[in-house]
């Protein structure tokens, strides 16, 4: 996984705990608990009854629903459900838990019955429950203290009971959303509110959703500490965009106007070629910094772009943006959630931290139904362990839960919110009525810790109110899927958690798992397939009648549904699937785009049986994209099918390839979009002699000269094997593009690949020292005037190039030189 880092603004803590707080309430903890742990369980799974203690440098715990109580919970693999106690850290004074709970308590049960299944799930069902009108507001806990344990109650405020369509038709729900903005109001206008700009965004649209119009003054004020907004991080501008954009629409204020066409115009202007954005905006070249493509601030971005279109900002230059944000994503309907950056669709999961939510908004707002159901859809499926991960923290997946799922309908809502959402919202709201970021269930490196999440879960409950268009105030293009539609939604989430991701599954029987493979759901029918391989060769004839059988009285997209289920276990299959190459050929045939793709997939998994395919491969690549993939997706699956170092059907076997075919596929395949895709076919440079590759010359210095449009982080390969192969074989023309390419390389790790590129350039020799002064400057500018770059860094790679042009100026060997013709 690569490692991001949102480059968040220091926010203003939720609760006024001091690191130092949270040190002293794990002492007390460990001082009331101390002694020998228990044989029977592992040194990190500490028995609070025994003697054990909170492990250390352990620093989640949770908040604990409305009681004023936070207690630590064992995790191991982002799963709580190997813990049966909760120990009490922190008790706020005047809150409900006060005197009836303690520091250094431990919660072994609700009631009477210790903890079964999951502390963390029980104790926030066990809190919705006691919210309800029977519960009488009474939370009974099995608490043991210093040796003594009996059951306790915490008394709560009665909120009622969640409607079966919650948030919609719910009392509870509304009362929840009323103190909360009246409590998250309070906050706001207190003296020194400060916080990152994403969660100040958030609070601040969870008032304009709520409609109470007492609250504009402070909303107001909101907008135009937004219109004034600066900074060059792309993860702020979706969301301030939003919420100038969504002011501007309730309010008709256009004094804002201004800030919301200067935010929205440097966003659309900082995109890249491609229709992308990172972590800062694009160079001038059209191509990323560092590692290129991230789509958490992308698809906020394009919504803000949107938004800001409908509140009356109208320039050809946001059209464009929009359009080609629009024409990436769409990619991945029907394939998987939207993923980081420029990857393969996202299917461990129904999720990827918010972005299917994120999709179902913004093709919802844009009138693409298709886009919207679908990304809908995978919301509704994603609950319980898919809700608890995320990169770098599950803020986003749970803001956006809820805005997405709401497209497809109150049922659809409802349904989440009684699997999952009712205890974790509950869990998370805090004694004041405001909310907490409670993050995954192992928090290392977790970038929102400590963030104000009221006003994300608040827009959730503000939703029925359709005040603004992140809340539904746009009537829905998706169609409502009914109680029953939902449930089976919900079910299909189900089976999976990242401590056993694939045991649930393994426990069906056959007939069951091909059912799953035939399932709208590619996550469903990946965990199918993964399952399946226990069959081997038995299953084989089973899958390929599904990739042959007709479409009978299914639809076409059920049909298509059943024959990518083929394939996918098939690819997991291997060499074990060798009986299916030609009706895997076949489906290399079909007008489908993704089912050709899932097809040579499948057939670079079973590996030298699948040779045959080669002919058919290679001839797909070599085609021009089609007009309905602009980005060439296909050819980019075809590159790593044919040219992968370790599985791709040709790796260090070129014998019997039709030459004229395998050149016309590399040519295609080094001006693929993505640098990645290039780099995969620069594999192929080392399993050619000079004579044979000779032909392909001008192509491999185009490669060099010019970086790919996406997939930054990988688009240095192609380039440097395209260095490397000239200097072998001294190219002359390989002297310069080395020279350029130390100096405009992408910046990130260039410190490593600067010493790879000089030590290629000086196999040159002699034929080098024309270009001593061209790397001086080079040096000069490292050291002096690199921008962005750590300079200790940047000394070094200055040092690199001082070294390499004194091995230069003492060459003496002159290497005959060719030249591309």
């Amino acid at each position: 996984m690569f490692v991001q880092t949102a480059g968040h603004y220091d926010g203003q803590p939720m609760h006024s705990r001091s690191w130092f707080d949270w040190v002293a309430a794990l002492a007390a903890v460990a001082l009331l608990t101390c002694g020998s742990l228990s044989a029977a369980r592992p040194q990190d799974n500490p028995d609070f009854t025994h003697g054990g203690v909170i492990p250390k440098g352990a620093k989640h715990d949770w908040n604990l629903g409305a009681t004023g109580a936070r207690g630590w919970i064992f995790s191991e693999k982002l799963v709580t459900t190997q813990a049966r106690q909760i120990a009490i850290t922190e008790v706020a004074a005047g809150s409900p838990a006060s005197g009836v709970l303690a520091v250094g308590d431990v919660i072994l049960g609700i009631g009477e019955k210790p903890f079964a299944h999951d502390p963390r799930t029980e104790f926030g069902q066990a809190l919705t429950a006691a919210e309800s009108t029977a519960g009488a507001g009474r939370l009974a806990l099995l608490r043991w203290r210093s040796g003594e344990t009996q059951t306790v109650v915490v008394e709560l405020p009665v909120l009622g009971e969640y409607s079966a369509t919650a948030p919609y038709d719910c009392a509870k729900s509304q009362r929840i959303l009323l103190e909360g903005c009246a409590a998250l109001a309070r906050r706001m206008a207190a003296p020194g509110y400060r916080l990152d700009p994403i969660p100040r965004c958030l609070n601040a649209l969870a008032l304009l959703a709520n409609g109470d119009p007492d609250h504009l003054p402070l909303v107001r004020r909101e907008a135009k500490w937004a219109a004034d907004f600066k900074t060059d991080s792309t993860w702020y501008y979706g969301y301030v965009c939003i919420l100038l954009a969504e002011y501007v629409m309730s309010t008709g204020d256009d004094s804002v106007v201004p800030g919301l066409r200067r935010l929205a115009l440097d966003a659309a202007n900082g995109q890249s070629a491609v229709g992308s954005w990172g972590h800062r905006f694009a160079l001038p070249d059209g191509r990323l910094k560092g590692y290129g493509m991230m789509n958490a601030p992308g698809v906020p971005l394009t919504i803000g772009l949107v938004m800001a279109r409908a509140a009356g900002v109208q320039d050809a230059a946001i059209d464009r943006a929009i359009d080609r944000s629009v024409q990436l994503l769409r990619f991945y309907i029907g394939k998987g959630a939207i993923p980081y950056g420029d990857h393969d669709p996202w299917i461990e999961t129904h999720e990827d931290n918010g972005k299917c939510g994120m999709g179902a908004v913004l093709f919802d707002l844009i009138g693409d139904e298709p886009g919207a159901q679908f990304f809908s859809r995978m919301g509704v499926a994603s609950h319980g362990a898919e809700r608890d991960g995320g990169h770098t923290g599950n803020f986003f997946n749970l803001l956006w839960a809820l805005p997405g799922i709401s497209r497809s309908g109150a049922d659809a809502c409802g349904a989440w919110m009684h699997e999952f959402g009712a205890w974790y919202f509950d869990l998370a709201r805090q004694w004041d009525g405001t909310f907490c970021h409670q993050g995954p269930p192992e928090k290392g490196g977790d970038s929102y810790d400590g963030w104000d999440a009221s006003g994300a879960y608040l827009i959730a409950y503000a939703l029925p109110a359709h005040k603004i268009l992140l809340t539904g105030k746009q009537p829905t293009v998706v169609h409502a899927i009914d109680a029953a539609n939902s449930a089976a939604l919900i079910a299909d989430g189900r089976g999976w958690n990242n401590r056993e991701r694939v045991a649930a599954y393994v426990a069906l029987d056959d007939a069951e798992l091909l059912l799953r493979l035939r399932s709208w759901s590619p996550v469903v029918r990946e965990r199918a397939a993964m399952a399946l391989v226990r069959g081997k060769e038995a299953i084989v004839p089973t899958l390929i009648a599904m990739l042959e059988e007709p479409q009978g009285a299914g639809s076409a997209a059920e049909a298509l549904a059943a024959r990518y289920g083929a394939c996918q276990a098939l690819a997991h299959l291997g060499g074990a699937a060798a009986a299916a190459v030609p009706a895997l050929q076949t489906c290399l045939g079909h007008p489908d785009l993704w089912l050709r793709v899932q097809a040579a997939k499948a057939l670079g998994q079973v590996g030298k049986a699948a040779l045959p395919a080669v002919p058919k491969l290679l001839a797909a690549l070599a085609r021009a994209p089609a007009e309905s993939d602009p980005r060439g997706m296909e050819q980019r699956y075809l590159c790593v099918v044919l040219f992968d170092r370790r599985e791709g059907l040709l790796r260090r076997q070129l014998d019997g390839v039709d030459r004229q075919q395998l050149y016309a596929a590399i040519r295609v395949g080094l001006r693929n979009q993505d640098g990645h895709a290039r780099s995969i076919v620069a594999n192929a440079y080392d399993w050619m002699s000079f004579e044979t590759i000779e032909p392909l010359l001008p192509a491999i210095y185009e490669a060099v000269q010019q970086p790919a449009p996406s997939g930054e982080m990988f688009a240095d390969g192609v380039r440097l094997a395209g260095l490397k192969l000239l200097a072998k074989h001294h190219v002359e023309e390989g002297i310069q593009a080395c020279v350029h390419y130390v100096r405009h390389m992408n910046p990130w790790e260039s410190q490593l690949r600067v010493p790879q590129v000089l030590q290629i350039l000086r196999e040159y020799g002699a034929h080098a020292q024309p270009f001593v002064p061209e790397l001086l400057l080079i040096a000069e500018y490292f050291e002096r005037d690199e921008p962005d770059f750590p300079k200790q860094l940047s000394r070094q790679k200055a040092k690199a190039v001082r070294d390499a042009v004194a091995e230069i100026r003492a060459a003496v060997d002159r290497p005959a030189l060719v030249r591309i013709l």
